[in-house]
């Protein structure tokens, strides 16, 4: 039978299963009770302690008893910094797909463990928890009978669904690793990510559903592994009736039929190809037994009332979301959330980047009723999960708009000044530094050590260093000021400032790139490139449209910069090296406190640099 969308049903699984499941995977060998998480006696602030001076004694037993174990860990961790050994639970064996799964099923296999919100609103799809572990064994042997073994590499290019989320479980289960790449970056940006993690297997979709149009995964991945020689295999699963080419590397997964089940909900809306999505919509929600919103689609899709359209129809209880979003979405009327029963959330919660007070105060106001608590969170793909947040905290605590405000328990934050030494007391900015290990922070890049070395422990010897900084109030709170390097926050999504520049380097008519980024009403950050065109570049304004649609096929068209500006030359130490917080400086307005700029080779590049910029708004004024 022909393979129907997933769309009208459900999830389409998997082809050449042929009645191989759950019970083709032997169940592992469990240990331990999940049955009631012990958590240490005492106030927020005498278990805050216990964490940060005996972090053994705190994680150990929410370890032993939260968690179900395969084999006992002997040791709770080994942590140095100054050498970058990172370990915890030493000795003990687990597996996370078994921790979101198995030991809900036995409890309670027909909960809901995921509701799918698909790109048409109203067409919400249910999948309990006994399903979810169907599909991910199904998938898991799947992959194994294709080749892949404990330690490969698979790659996952899906947008949000369920088959997405049970293909990180089934690499999980069989010990592969993935690496979920965002399905919207390009062929070229896919090729690279693929090739970082030399991945084996590619699993990918026939096309995509997002805000109404079409995405053409499959031919995105079949223009990527051209240049990715380690791939033997691309599963393909189906999310329209639409046919695609198939080639010889590639293997059609068929259908598979859940049923729906109500349960309770927790709604975050981030995509999983982001570690929001993989903590906050698989691993967080499932370890605990929650029910997950997997959301396909856009806030505007198909009008402005979207997120709260679908509060209402799945009684969300908490919802996470991104500034970006909330910054678009309060340019539009009150009306769009009012027309919507929002009674259900308890809780919302705001990720990605700082949010501003704008935001912060419609999101409290109108989408919360100025009844529920708003946590604005602190973390980064590196930590694993939330550092900083609101809550936990003691009973009826103040929560202060955009502001992270507490460390989570085992986490110690620490300021540093520029010559490294540790700021003391409130009312103080200075670099966000982690003076102690916590069991989810990554404990390496791979396959390349010595750089996570320099990046996280380099600049601060005995610290992590979290690339951001931030300021620490009078009472001891923590609000994040932004990022102290080279990365961009756009939309929620980091970019490196040099990953856009090489995408227009390849250009033959220009020489040299500067990239920044700017504040940005909706986006947060955007990006501001600064380029110089060689003598016989021809036509300016042609060049930067080629610009532009280079950097969109390249890395994504999120990446492409709102604004370019052609200048002359760069502003360049002697060494050759580009003073980007120079070019930072003079497009957000502060020119007349450009700070020391005596290691500049030509000082006078910056009288041209201004004139150029001057110009330039002019000219963007008129035509406005």
């Amino acid at each position: 039978m022909a393979a129907r969308c997933l769309g009208r049903g459900v999830v389409r699984l998997l082809g050449g299963l042929r009645g191989v499941g759950a019970r083709d995977l032997a169940a592992p060998r469990l240990w331990g009770s999940a049955s009631v998480p012990a958590a240490p006696a005492g106030s927020y602030r005498e278990r805050l302690a216990l964490a940060a001076s005996e972090p053994a004694a705190f994680w150990g037993p929410l370890a032993r008893d939260v968690l179900v174990w395969d084999t006992p860990f002997h040791t709770v961790s080994d942590c140095d910094f100054r050498s970058g050994r990172i370990g915890w639970f030493l000795g003990g064996q687990l597996n996370v797909s078994v921790n979101c799964l198995d030991q809900h099923v036995r409890k309670s296999p027909e909960s809901v463990a995921l509701i799918w919100e698909q790109d048409e609103p109203g067409t919400e799809v249910r999948i309990t928890y006994r399903e979810l572990l169907e599909t991910t064994c199904r998938l898991a042997n799947t992959l194994k009978r294709h080749g892949v073994h404990r330690g490969d590499r698979v790659a996952i290019y899906m947008p949000v669904s369920p088959l997405a989320v049970a293909a990180m479980l089934a690499c999980a289960r069989i010990g592969a690793i993935h690496t979920v790449v965002f399905a919207g970056f390009s062929a070229g940006s896919l090729a690279g990510r693929i090739n970082d993690a030399k991945c084996k297997v590619v699993i990918t979709f026939n096309q995509g559903l997002r805000g109404g149009r079409v995405v053409e995964l499959k031919k995105i991945v079949d223009e990527a592994i051209k240049l990715c020689p380690t791939v033997q295999h691309v599963l393909v699963a189906h999310r329209t009736d639409n046919k695609v080419h198939m080639g010889d590397l590639d293997i059609p997964l068929e259908q598979f039929v859940f049923d729906y089940w109500p349960g309770d909900v927790f709604g975050c809306v981030a995509d999983i190809g982001w570690i929001t999505g993989h903590s906050y919509v698989v691993y967080g929600p499932l370890c605990n037994g929650a029910t997950s919103v997997l959301f396909e689609s856009t806030p505007v899709y198909p009008n402005a009332g979207r997120y709260w359209e679908m509060v209402q129809r799945l009684k969300i209880n908490q919802f996470y979301g991104a500034p970006t979003a909330f910054r678009l979405l309060l340019k539009f009327e009150d009306s769009w959330v009012k027309k919507y029963d929002r009674s259900s959330l308890r809780t919302l919660g705001s990720v990605g980047e700082p949010i501003n007070q704008e935001a912060w105060k419609w999101l409290h106001r109108v989408v919360g009723d100025s009844r529920c608590t708003l946590v604005d969170t602190w973390w980064q793909t590196e930590t694993g999960g939330i550092c900083i947040s609101p809550r936990p905290s003691e009973e009826g605590a103040e929560i202060l708009p955009c502001m992270a405000m507490r460390p989570l328990f085992g986490i110690v934050p620490v300021l540093m000044d520029e010559k490294g030494n540790v700021l003391k007391g409130g009312d103080v900015s200075g670099a966000l530094c982690l003076s102690q290990a916590w069991p989810g922070m990554a404990r390496t890049i791979f396959g390349d050590h010595q750089r996570f070395m320099d990046a996280y422990f380099e600049a601060y010897p005995g610290y992590y260093f979290t690339g951001d900084g931030a300021y620490r109030t009078e009472d001891g709170y923590y609000q994040i000021t932004g990022r102290m390097d080279d990365v961009i926050n756009i939309s929620g999504h980091r970019l490196g400032t040099a990953e856009i520049e090489d995408a227009m380097a390849d250009h033959p008519a220009v020489p040299e790139t500067a990239v920044i980024g700017y504040p940005h009403d909706i986006k947060g950050e955007a990006a501001f490139a600064f380029i110089v065109l060689k003598d016989d570049a021809g036509d300016a304004d042609v060049v930067v449209k080629e610009l532009r649609s280079a950097v969109a096929s390249k890395i994504a068209k999120y990446a492409v910069p709102d604004q370019v500006l052609v200048v002359k030359r760069l502003p360049k130490t002697r060494s050759g090296k580009v003073m980007r917080r120079l070019l930072r400086k003079i497009v957000t307005g502060r020119a007349q406190d450009l700070g020391d700029t005596t290691t500049l080779e030509d000082p006078t590049v910056i009288t041209e640099i201004l004139s150029a910029y001057q110009e330039y708004k002019d000219k963007r004024g008129a035509a406005q």
